[in-house]
This record gives C-alpha cells, structure tokens and sequence, in this order.
C-alpha cells in the first residue's frame, strides 16, 4: 500500500496537481482512513494544545508568528478537524509545566511547544505520566527523550549532511574551527559524530575566543593545522551574525586559499545576501532546505497575515502538518511514540522531516555552493527518507 501511495503522490508532484495542503500531510503515509462510504472524512475534532510565550515581551512577537503559522497549517488541512488551543507560557518554565497539565486536562491529545528548551523540558516532566508527547520548538537534542521532541533544526542533522556529501566527493582530511562557546562546542561535536560513520577524518581542531581579538589570533593557527595536516576540508561552525564573515575575509588574506582547501559551514551562508561576496565563501559548501517549498510557506503566509513569518514559525506549521497527516492515515487521537516517528515521515514547510526514537528530527536537505556570488544546487534536497549513507 506504501509504495502504491508514494507512487501517485510522486506522479501528482510531477504534473503539479497536488494541493499545497495535500502536498504537506498525504503522501508517505499508509492510509487507514475512517470515511462515511462516500469519500468524506469523519472524526471528531482532535484538541492540540499550543503552547507559547505570548505574554512574554522579549518572544511576543516570535509567539504571534507561531501561532498564525499554526492556525494557517490547521486551515490547510482541509477536512481533517484540529481543535487548537493556545497556552500562554510567559517564557516561564513553571509556567510552561502548568500550563502543559492544564492544557492535558482539558483534552490536549498532543502538545506543540514550548519555544525554549528549559520550558519544554519542564512541559514534558509535567505530562510524563498522562502518555501525551510534546513536539517542542526547540533544537537543543540534549532534552529530547521520553515523550519530548524536538522540531528545531538540529547540528546534528546538519552536520551529517554536510559530512556525507563532502566524504562523497573525496574529501579525507578535515580540520574543524569553532568559536569557544556553547553553541561552537555543540557544532563541533556534531561534526565529530557525523565523521565517524564515514571515510572522512577531523586531522584538527582549533577554537577561538568569540571576539574580533580571538579570529585574529586564531587565523595563523588554523593556517598552520591546514598545512601540518594536510587538510582538504575546513569545518566553519560559525554563523553569519558570528565570526563568518571575519574568519572569511582574514583566512584567505592568510594565504589559506578557498581554491586550494575546501570549506564548509553549519550555516547558512546565503543570510544576509551580502555575505556571497566575501572571498573565503567562493566555492564554499553549505545546507539548506528545499527553498521551492519554503517559498510557498512564506507566499501563503504573507496572503493570510499581511507579513512575513518568523524564521522559526514554519516550525509550527509542520507540527499541525504530522498531525494531520496521522489523522488522515486513520491514527483517531493516538499519538504515541511508534506512530510519531513513523518510517516514511512528514512533508513540511521546508521539505521532507521525520522524528527519531531518541526524540530529535532528521529534515531532507541540500548541499550548496556559493559561485560568482551566488548560490548553486550541488546535491537537491531529498524528496524521500530512502537514499542511502555511509
């Protein structure tokens, strides 16, 4: 039954007669729906608690967009009825426990959120014992477990990406650069776990201290382990409102040559545009989502509220989209484990993406290239879970 339903959404796909709402929730899924014997679907109103720090100043506005996205992902799904209910947080992680059990009192079968790790964390203590999993926003893999998940784009899915494509196109010798804080050390062990599952090997490591001060006196260092090593590769996990765009302006001057040495990055490069003409990103690989999908998110999000989403609200979207796509499958209200992290996984905002037993996510993307200044498809993101890795 898989293959035959996969089969027809990939023809639909290919003729561009597939609904965006259908496009999200139907296809990869072995379907067992209840219907009334003339093709309409029936079910109760399944209630989804959404849980968010709308009263909180600083994430007010990052509340506002997740709840739009959410709402606008329930309007998409057609027939299939989510009854949605917004829990105010306050970006407190008591708050967030209260109100986690209030919202399983009042009939929430699963809970999307909270924003922030702690709060998630503290959520899914709260309802551990009632048997309903939270699907958080955060990316923080360290909380996920037990009946918490994270939605969040994770540095180890990134990492893999990255890691795989560039063992694929020959590439042995890696050095990693981080900036010594907690998210350079979460990057730099993601890239150490992606590499051990390849040929590639990290020959070097080399931190700095997260100032202008500490790129400058990092720059000969990284020069020198590229040379000892005879590094092919260069990990950057920095980002562009980091130390990227210093450590690509300063490493080239350094005689550290993009044409000699690959590099690549954990972020985006393409963010803000002008970073394309910094010489050390000509050449240089990075991942991203399917940005064809993302695009049409961002078109039907702006047509319903009149402005651009949060960066992080397609993260909403995608939570009430596996929702749905169970309910349509025929799961009723039961979201458990096994069923969550079904096989074939979901379609989302940003492209294809299932959750793990271990409670974090794995999302389909590609690999770039920064040429001429501007961005080139090396590998398309992935429209499927079944391509092989090392």
């Amino acid at each position: 039954m898989f293959d035959i339903i996969l089969y027809i959404c990939k023809r639909l796909r290919a003729f561009g007669i597939i609904s965006f709402s259908f496009f999200l929730v139907a296809c990869g899924l072995e379907t067992n729906r209840l219907t009334d014997g003339q093709g309409e679907y029936m079910a109760d109103p399944v209630q989804v608690a959404l849980l968010i720090p709308s009263s909180a100043e600083a994430t007010a506005p990052i509340a506002a967009s997740l709840e739009n996205a959410a709402r606008l992902a329930v309007a998409d799904l057609g027939k299939v009825k989510i009854d949605l209910r917004v829990y105010d947080t306050a970006g407190n992680t008591d708050i967030a426990a209260r109100q986690a059990q209030r919202a399983v009192k009042e009939g929430a079968k699963i809970i999307i959120g909270p924003l922030y790790g702690g709060a998630a964390n503290a959520a899914g203590l709260a309802v551990a014992n009632k048997n309903v999993n939270i699907l958080s926003f955060s990316n923080n893999s360290a909380i996920a477990g037990g009946n918490v998940f994270v939605l969040g784009k994770t540095f180890d899915n990134t990492a893999k990406r990255i890691v795989e494509f560039a063992a694929s196109q020959g590439k042995m010798r890696a050095v990693i650069v981080h900036p010594n804080n907690v998210e350079g050390s979460f990057g730099r062990l993601a890239i150490e776990r992606a590499a051990m599952d390849t040929p590639l090997e990290i020959v070097a490591t080399q931190s700095f201290e997260f100032s202008q001060d500490g790129v400058v006196n990092a720059v000969p260092l990284i020069r020198a382990a590229v040379e000892i090593e005879e590094a092919d590769l260069i990990f950057l996990t920095s980002t562009t409102a980091g130390a990227l765009g210093l450590l690509m302006q300063m490493l080239p001057e350094a005689g550290v040559q993009p044409d000699k040495v690959q590099f690549a990055g954990l972020a985006r490069w393409d963010v803000p545009a002008q970073n394309l003409a910094l010489p050390g990103v000509q050449g240089g690989w990075f991942a991203l989502p399917d940005y064809r999908k993302s695009e049409r998110f961002y078109a039907r999000y702006k047509e319903a509220y009149g402005a651009q989403p949060h960066q992080l609200a397609g993260l909403a979207y995608d939570g009430i989209a596996a929702i749905g796509a169970l309910l349509m499958a025929g799961q009723s209200d039961r979201f458990d484990r096994s069923v969550l992290t079904q096989t074939a996984g979901f379609e989302g905002v940003d492209g294809i993406f299932r959750l793990n037993g271990e409670g974090t996510n794995e999302r389909g993307l590609a690999v770039a290239k920064v040429f001429n200044k501007r961005v080139v498809i090396l590998d398309p993101a992935p429209s499927t879970f079944d391509r092989p890795s090392f």
